[in-house]
């Protein structure tokens, strides 16, 4: 136990230079390396770890106490989880995360590890979210919920990358475009709002990728409306909420988002040949990403000149991740009939 602590909880993370996928981009990349954050290896603890120092802030302020402090409550496939129970303990209190069933058991036991209890409940995300919001509401005073990605206070949190990144670049210069995955959205809306706070960078685009079966913003953007998808059929169930939030929907028509969509395959490919180009391992959803510069997209949104006539470089938020294994990697390459890898 850390106590109150007054610093951001995240990390300023790497940006580097990736010569064999910018070789397989046909343009430079930058990798930002969100998977060296702690809690969990994932950008989440940007967001989460804001949304949760304001929460202990405003209850310690108003003289809040408690056996254990301030009790936050998430329900997430994982990473926003791992993020919430890293918060927590930082800050003194204490978590409870809920996971739908299909939530591996390896995440399930890290977050265990981090102090959370967790709690399997439903079979999609979105299910599990509605029970952790009731529970929160019914235990009241004391309590903090944590959503996984629709809340201005995570985009702001996640916003900090852009500025982090705007500090790192060379003066002068600007990405040609950002690459993020989407599975909620918060990663989209925290990447916009950075893009408008920063100076100069509105006019950058966003690629942001999805995997078939957990496409609910493409699906949005084809509809003109926003839509639940029947359910999560993909591997890359860290992307598995079935409806967008809203403001990222907002925003997609808003910003130049180019929303695109890969295959299970793709992501899985991506994230097998990240470990061999960059010797990291990172899970699906952030294969979803990697898979825009390794399966062609990025090259040809250049061909075809969307990103403008002389684009900077490509930026990949590598979002990381702590639900994949080597065992796992290699369960889903079987089961995708891919081979070994």
């Amino acid at each position: 136990m850390y106590g109150v602590a007054t610093s951001p909880l995240h990390q300023p993370t790497p940006l580097r230079e990736s010569p064999r996928l910018s070789a397989a981009a046909g343009a430079d990349v930058l990798l930002k390396l969100e998977n060296a954050q702690p809690g969990g290896g994932s950008f989440k603890i940007r967001g989460v770890g804001l949304l949760c120092q304001r929460a202990s802030a405003l209850w310690h302020g108003g003289g809040g106490r408690g056996v254990g402090g301030l009790h936050f409550v998430c329900s997430s496939g994982g990473n926003a989880g791992m993020a919430a129970a890293y918060a927590a303990r930082r800050l003194g209190g204490r978590s409870t995360v809920f996971v739908p069933r299909s939530t591996a058991s390896s995440t399930r036991e890290r977050l265990q590890e981090e102090g959370a209890s967790v709690q399997v409940v439903g079979d999609a995300w979105d299910e599990t979210n509605e029970h952790a919001l009731r529970v929160s509401t019914e235990e009241g005073d004391g309590c903090c919920y944590v959503h996984s990605f629709d809340d201005p206070l995570l985009w702001e949190g996640h916003a900090s990358l852009v500025h982090e990144l705007k500090a790192t670049m060379a003066a002068g210069s600007k990405p040609g475009a950002v690459v993020v995955s989407v599975g909620g959205g918060g990663l989209l809306c925290g990447v916009v709002r950075g893009l408008r706070e920063v100076g100069g960078w509105g006019d950058v685009p966003v690629i942001a990728v999805e995997t078939q079966g957990a496409h609910s913003l493409h699906a949005a953007l084809s509809a003109g409306e926003l839509v639940t998808l029947p359910a999560i059929t993909s591997v890359a169930k860290t992307l598995g909420a079935k409806r967008v939030a809203e403001q990222a929907f907002t925003l997609a028509r808003e910003h130049a988002v180019f929303s695109e969509v890969v295959s299970d395959r793709d992501a899985i490919d991506a994230v097998q040949r990240f470990l061999d180009d960059e010797r990291m391992l990172v899970e699906p959803a952030c294969g979803a990403a990697l898979a825009a510069v390794y399966s062609g997209v990025v090259r040809r949104l250049v061909a075809e000149g969307r990103l403008g006539p002389r684009p900077g470089p490509i930026v990949v938020v590598v979002c990381g991740g702590s639900g994949v294994t080597l065992g796992q990697l290699r369960e889903w390459r079987e089961q995708l009939g891919m081979g070994p890898e």
